[in-house]
């Protein structure tokens, strides 16, 4: 079983175990998993296989936007990552298209479609949903708040680090989970903010009310105004290869890993070095997951240093300058090919690198999900839009825009008649900083027998050292939260800052007991079994090695699930140690590929498997709209509704030569999402229980 049995942060619980068939094998899951989830714990990763062309399919986005993951679960295709598995339940493998079971002669009992009156409907329990509801629950108003998860939190319930930022203004030094239950639990406070979780918003209509589907039952809300706070999706890249399954995202992998507490993988690599598959890896180590590289196509990762640095001195090895060419295998990933790019992104024949993985983590950047806010405006609802919706950012900077979004309401429905703050726009500006100037060779100038060595070298929006220091030490270099920690001053060893820093770039150099051989204590969140007596390898600030030290202690502390670990070292390094080395990389294998052109059988739309042949023929007959497009090659036309290639379209006509300003976008319309047609009818459902689901102000 491919279960994480410990974590070195997460609790593991013990859960109901049931047995589910999986094509006549009786199989061993828990109690309300998902099916995906139960399937990658028994290892079975191949869900499928597609009706135009019988290639494998597998999970992709754990979100339920696509239809990758389709299984047959009781005589009914569903999608297996956020369908729950039951007891008893026979699952098939989805060969092709399904045929559908008509019963003739059934009379059914429909339910009427209920309409809800609010004053403001808030699309998106991630942290700026969450936070402008609270908000606005501090005014009375009446507010539903809706999420597609059963869990509210978005993203932030998949995130087992430490969180950067503000303390004040959003819990910079608490763990994303952890945030996720406090702005969750904030909610309590507020008796007419109601919340619905496990509900999706999927269209918004010309008569200004919204469809919500809610445990299979649909209903229209009509509010007063609108908050947005709908995230954002992952974009994908082209390459051969691209659709094998073991190949997804970062949210599908923590979805497995950190909340499903199943292990996806053994051997990993991560495509993309910005702060999405930085932290992805790290995650990846922490439950277990050898990772065998990244790689990163700009001449440095765009993502934090120090996340960069945490990952670059446990071992994984980093390739700047490169990109993935190719993923082989039979129905799994199985390898991958990665090789330098020159200045002009183009691959360098001869630098061709090959890893043996079983997975295979693509982090190329975000898109806004804005579709529903753009067609409320449309609509002339009054709509406001905040956190990655508005604009990619940190979970920080989206908490902040929550509460800017709710004040906007305010002002809009009467309850305030002041603007937003100028202050507030500021504060949201740092916090959506870009990793800015980097200095090197920064040196304690210090003279204390213990004092905090800082290994935080780059300008981003972070104050949990300076906030939590109790003789107010640690002080930052200039005015802004982005200016670089220093420490001046006394210090009394009492690991604080150690403990909350996000970076784990804060050691502490302790020279009372002898001050030729000082002892170095190193925060660590991996549980790599080291033990008092036991060897290590000491690192700097990037992963050089510098000694072989030996441990003389171990502490773990429960409340911040971080562990200390001390090691005796030279004077001369001391300042210099930054963590601990536990990943040898393995040696890849050098290979020559054809890279003068892309296969015209590169597949684009993953849903209708429509290839970059296909597309190209059009281009250069001329086609220019992609409705089009969609038509001459059925592209866009699938489960996602071209949310995956829709991105990949455009990047295509630019490199045709096209301006995107020449090309006509697909018309979008509702549905967002698939909806069951019964959700529709209300099949077989009391009037009486349909109104108290909803209604319940």
């Amino acid at each position: 079983m491919n279960r994480i049995q410990s974590h070195p942060v997460l609790d593991v619980p013990q859960k109901k175990e049931i047995k589910f068939y999986f094509d006549d094998k009786e199989l061993v899951g828990y109690e309300d998993e998902m099916i995906s989830s139960a399937l990658f714990a028994n290892g079975i990763k191949i869900f499928s296989y597609h009706r135009k062309d019988n290639s494998p399919q597998g999970i992709f986005c754990a979100n339920g936007q696509c239809s990758q993951c389709s299984v047959v679960a009781d005589n009914m295709v569903v999608k297996a990552c956020i369908t729950k598995i039951k007891e008893g339940m026979r699952i098939q493998t989805l060969k092709g298209l399904r045929k559908l079971n008509i019963e003739k002669d059934i009379h059914f009992n429909y339910s009427k479609i209920e309409e809800i009156e609010t004053d403001v409907l808030i699309i998106g329990g991630g942290p700026s949903g969450l936070r402008a509801a609270s908000e606005l629950g501090r005014f009375a108003l009446n507010v539903i708040l809706i999420d597609d998860k059963d869990k509210l939190g978005g993203k932030l319930v998949l995130q087992t680090h430490k969180f950067f930022g503000s303390v004040e203004d959003c819990f910079a030094g608490t763990r994303g989970i952890d945030i996720a239950d406090k702005l969750s639990s904030d909610l309590a406070e507020y008796p007419f903010v109601k919340y619905w979780t496990g509900s999706t918003a999927f269209g918004v209509f010309a008569d200004k009310k919204i469809g919500i589907v809610r445990d299979d039952t649909c209903c229209l809300i009509k509010p007063k105004a609108v908050i947005f706070a709908t995230g954002a999706r992952e974009k994908t890249l082209i390459f051969e290869g691209n659709t094998l399954p073991g190949i997804y995202g970062a949210g599908a992998f923590q979805t497995l890993l950190n909340r499903d507490l199943v292990k996806p993988s053994s051997n990993l690599f991560v495509v993309g070095g910005g702060n999405v598959g930085l932290i992805a890896s790290y995650h990846a180590i922490q439950a277990g997951v050898n990772v065998v590289g990244l790689c990163e196509i700009a001449n440095k990762c765009g993502g934090y240093k120090v996340h960069e640095d945490k990952i670059r001195r446990l071992g994984v090895p980093i390739f700047n300058n490169h990109t993935v060419l190719k993923a082989e295998g039979s129905d799994m990933i199985e390898r991958v090919i990665i090789s330098e790019v020159d200045k002009n992104f183009k691959p360098i024949k001869g630098s061709e690198k090959v890893f043996e993985v079983d997975t295979l983590l693509v982090a190329a950047g975000l898109n806004p999900v804005n579709e529903l806010y753009e067609q409320a405006l449309n609509c002339q609802i009054p709509s406001f839009i905040c956190g990655d919706a508005e604009e990619i950012a940190e979970a920080s900077a989206a908490m902040f825009s929550g509460r800017i979004a709710a004040h906007k309401v305010l002002k809009h429905l009467g309850f305030v008649t002041s603007d937003v703050p100028k202050f507030w726009f500021d504060k949201l500006e740092v916090l959506k900083s870009r990793p800015g100037k980097t200095y090197e060779n920064i040196k304690n100038s210090v003279t204390n027998i213990v004092y905090p060595s800082i290994h935080c070298n780059q300008e981003i929006p972070c104050n949990p050292c300076v906030t939590v220091c109790p003789k107010k030490s640690i002080k930052l270099s200039g005015d802004s939260i982005v200016n670089i920690p220093k420490f001046s001053g006394d210090c009394i060893g009492c690991f604080k800052c150690l403990l909350i820093c996000p970076g784990l770039a804060i050691t502490i150099v302790d020279k009372r007991k002898d001050i030729n051989n000082p002892t170095v204590w190193i925060p660590f969140e991996v549980d790599a079994g080291i033990k008092k007596g036991d060897k290590v390898k000491a690192v700097d600030i990037n992963g050089n090695f510098l000694t072989e030290a030996e441990v003389v202690d171990v502490r773990f502390f429960n409340a911040e699930k971080t562990a200390a670990i001390a090691i005796k070292i030279d004077a001369a390094m001391a300042d210099d140690v930054a963590s601990i080395k536990i990943i040898n990389p393995e040696t890849f294998k050098k290979t020559d590929a054809d890279i003068s052109l892309m296969s015209d059988d590169v597949i684009i739309c993953r849903c209708e498997r429509v290839k970059l042949g296909d597309i190209r023929k059009w281009i250069r007959r001329g086609v220019r709209d992609l409705n089009q497009l969609k038509a001459l090659t059925r592209l866009g036309m699938g489960a996602c509704g071209s949310k995956t290639c829709s991105s990949l379209i455009m990047s295509i006509m630019r490199s045709e030569g096209i301006n995107p300003q020449d090309v006509t976008e697909l018309t979008k319309r509702p549905f967002f999402v698939e909806i069951n047609f019964g959700s529709f009818a209300g099949l077989n459902k009391k009037e009486e229980e349909t109104k108290n689901k909803f209604s319940d102000f």
